[in-house]
């Protein structure tokens, strides 16, 4: 009888990609060492999750070991954006895409039960509330009395994404142009790395869950630069919720091309430190992202973001 392959743990998943992202924003190139101690203390975790992980990148071929030196990088982190979509899912992991996916598609009701979970996907108990402890740590449910779980309110149609973007124009510029406010220049210049290689890929091959998650970054950067907590927790609060799929429904390639360039040309702005320019760009940028019309955006962005140069 064939044995079955053995799902790798969640916590190993969650701590490979931390790795791989840690990798991306400090620059290492490829052949770069990885001791198990660095990791552990950049990554907050004792040596032996780090070692399960860097075992399981191993075997997909992201790092690769040396009996003298340990591991080391075996890609260029900078030329393969999309790597982290080749990691396999842990089982509550893909339970928790599917009731994502089922809720974007309106096949779940805004309230859910951990027996009807069960039935609907053929799943454990205790599979079903990982799951939902994980999308509930996500903040994209809340528990509610007894066994169930409610939903938040997600910009997951024409109206809330509406509301969604007043609330970002509110608070993502003011984030920026807060006394304190602080840019990450490592997780930036890796960032940057990212968006430009995603850039260049032609449109056939073009990720758009690749993009989602350059986008969720550069604006979750934005949101953790900011100098006032509140302000921060909330933006933070509010673009877990971008997670849901379809978000990037109908908006076609064309557009999300322009949107990496506005990223790359806010990013110049914010490396300078010329934060008003950055925040009247992003505003822009916000707007245009609301009308996710690809003819709305040729008569703004091009015209606009090209008239502002590059900062020296």
């Amino acid at each position: 009888m064939q044995a079955v392959a053995r799902r790798p743990r969640t916590n190993h998943l969650d701590l490979a990609q931390r790795i791989l992202d840690v990798a991306r924003q400090r620059g290492f190139e490829p052949g770069a060492r990885l001791p198990e101690q660095q990791i552990a203390s950049l990554c907050n975790v004792s040596r032996t999750p780090v070692r399960a992980a860097l075992s399981l990148l191993a075997e997909r071929g992201v790092v690769r070991w040396e009996a003298d030196t340990g591991y080391h990088l075996a890609i260029d982190l900078a030329a393969q954006p999309a790597i982290a979509a080749e990691l396999p899912n842990a089982e509550e992991d893909e339970l928790a895409e599917a009731i994502l996916r089922d809720r974007s598609a309106r096949r779940l009701d805004q309230t859910v039960t951990v027996a009807g979970l069960m039935r609907r996907y053929d799943a454990e108990r205790k599979t079903v509330l990982k799951a939902l402890n994980k999308l509930t740590d996500e903040n994209l449910l809340d528990r509610a009395p007894g066994q169930s779980w409610l939903f938040r309110r997600a910009p997951d149609d024409p109206e809330a994404q509406g509301e969604s973007y007043e609330f970002r124009l509110l608070l993502e510029p003011a984030a920026i142009l807060m006394p304190g406010f602080r840019l990450d220049g490592t997780r930036a210049a890796a960032l940057r790395q990212g968006m430009e290689a995603l850039s260049a890929l032609p449109d056939a091959s073009f990720d758009t869950r690749e993009f989602q998650r350059v986008d969720m970054d550069f604006h979750g950067m934005i949101a953790e630069g900011c100098a006032n907590r509140f302000v921060s927790d909330a933006l933070a609060d509010h673009l877990r919720l971008r997670r849901l799929p379809g978000i990037y429904a109908g908006v076609n390639v064309f557009r999300l091309r322009q949107s990496l360039r506005e990223h790359l040309s806010i990013l110049d702005y914010l490396e300078s430190r010329q934060y008003e320019v950055a925040a009247d760009l992003l505003r822009i940028h916000l707007r245009l992202s609301r009308n996710q019309r690809p003819q709305a955006a040729s008569r703004g962005a091009p015209a606009l973001f090209g008239m502002i140069s590059r900062p020296d």
